[in-house]
């Protein structure tokens, strides 16, 4: 998958040796005002500085490698410049653009609503989707008419609590699972068939921005978190396999996370050191293996750091709170107006020392404010993201340059969109 390919110049840009050095703290406000679906009055975001790594874990950890066994590469790249060939921007008038309309609207209270996905894991409830705001998560079917209808509701022990992330999984027995985090750090791991907790995973030190799934092993989940860590977890048993911080690591928040879609083993991660790294799992996969037969409590599992990812590319000059696969390229967002589709070649994949290519961008105005997240349809067809001014922009991601499709807009909705979904056809556009 990807944009239609185009001739190179023989000038490349390798990557060089990553070397430690602190964040650059861009000049934007990092806090959040509004929400998707939300005319009310929206809460901030925790504040962002000095964040800690998670010392409470209830996982005995083991000694840090004292030698590295896969050097991390950081990819200096300017901006708007690929393997000696241009970027293709996307242009803003919509030459293909479709009919939308607004169907429905639902206020779910005064609080933000942080967090939107469909179920793209079971055939049987690609059409539900779930929401995540404050202390309360929300299923809805979407039905034929247009209109959506309330499944469940969840409501937190915690009133404090606030849910900035919800994803889908599912048990051995092929029940949905939802798995949401926020401000306290808790995952908490719900059975949609029994409508009970099936588990309450802790150990971050700091909130949870992001959780995703693992498409060809559902029962897998990596979080991102405030702390500067990625973990991963088996939802089934409760054990949290793999912490992904240390040398290498994010030196800030960490904002998003995504799975490669066919490689079991890789995925990516962005945060607030304007870094998008490309983590590999082939080595400690023997750990996830045995946390399905672990007998003994969660906590005496031998969990393991990893410190060193397979890239780190500093494609963007600010936050990256936003990044996504797309076949082997990767998609990521910035507070910068724009997203950014590049090609990463690690050293595993190159003879050299690896470099990234920047392929298109596609232009958000007025999206300079962190925390605003893309999605895309199963098939990734389709990407729409929202803007601080209340309108979401669809574009049609593999074509060259990007096409948008469309632009949407309610004179009834002003506040900033944080979150959309596009369904598994791209039919539907919640936001």
């Amino acid at each position: 998958m990807g944009p239609a390919s185009r001739k190179h110049k023989s000038s490349r840009k390798y990557a060089a040796p990553h070397e430690a050095k602190p964040p650059r703290y861009p000049q934007c406000n990092p806090s959040i005002t509004a929400s998707a679906a939300d005319s009310g009055v929206a809460k901030e975001r925790p504040s962002s500085s000095s964040p800690t790594m998670a010392g409470g874990s209830e996982a005995m950890v083991q000694e840090l490698p004292s030698t590295p066994t896969l050097a991390a590469r950081m990819a200096k790249l300017a901006p708007l410049e690929g393997l000696g060939c241009e970027v293709a921007a996307g242009s803003l008038m919509a030459n293909r653009e479709r009919e939308y309309k607004s169907t429905n609207k639902l206020t779910e209270g005064r609080r933000p609503i942080y967090a939107i996905v469909f179920n793209f894991l079971d055939v049987r409830y690609y059409d539900v989707f779930a929401t995540a705001s404050g202390p309360r998560l929300s299923t809805y079917r979407c039905l034929m008419n247009g209109n959506f209808a309330l499944l469940q509701g969840y409501l937190d022990d915690n009133n404090n609590e606030s849910f900035f992330t919800v994803s889908w999984s599912c048990d051995i027995d092929g029940n949905p699972l939802l798995v949401a985090a926020g401000s306290t750090g808790i995952i908490r791991v719900i059975n949609c068939a029994t409508e009970k907790i099936h588990k309450s995973l802790v150990g971050h030190g700091g909130s949870v921005n992001e959780i995703k799934s693992q498409p060809l092993k559902p029962s897998l989940i990596i979080s991102a978190s405030k702390d500067e860590s990625i973990r991963l977890w088996n939802v089934q048993t409760g054990i949290c396999i793999l912490i992904f911080a240390g040398v290498g690591g994010h030196r800030h928040e960490v904002l998003s996370v995504d799975f490669h879609a066919s490689d079991i083993y890789r995925f990516a991660s962005c945060g607030m050191d304007n870094t998008v790294k490309i983590w590999s799992m082939r080595e400690f996969w023997p750990y996830v293996e045995k946390s399905y037969s672990w007998t003994d409590a969660p906590s005496k599992f031998p969990t393991k750091f990893v410190q060193f990812p397979a890239l780190v590319a500093e494609v963007h000059s600010n936050y990256v709170d936003c990044t996504r696969w797309l076949g082997d390229f990767i998609l990521s967002k910035s507070v910068e107006n724009e997203i950014l589709l590049w090609e990463p070649i690690t050293k595993e994949q190159s003879l050299s020392e690896g470099y990234i290519d920047v392929l298109q961008k596609y232009p958000v105005p007025d999206c300079n404010i962190w925390f605003m997240k893309f999605s895309c349809d199963f098939h990734l067809n389709q990407l729409a993201i929202g803007n601080s001014e209340g309108k979401v922009y669809v574009w049609e991601v593999q074509t060259s340059p990007p096409v948008l499709i469309a632009r949407l807009s309610n004179p009834q909705l002003k506040s900033a969109i944080r979150q959309t979904a596009v369904s598994f056809d791209g039919s539907h556009c919640i936001n």
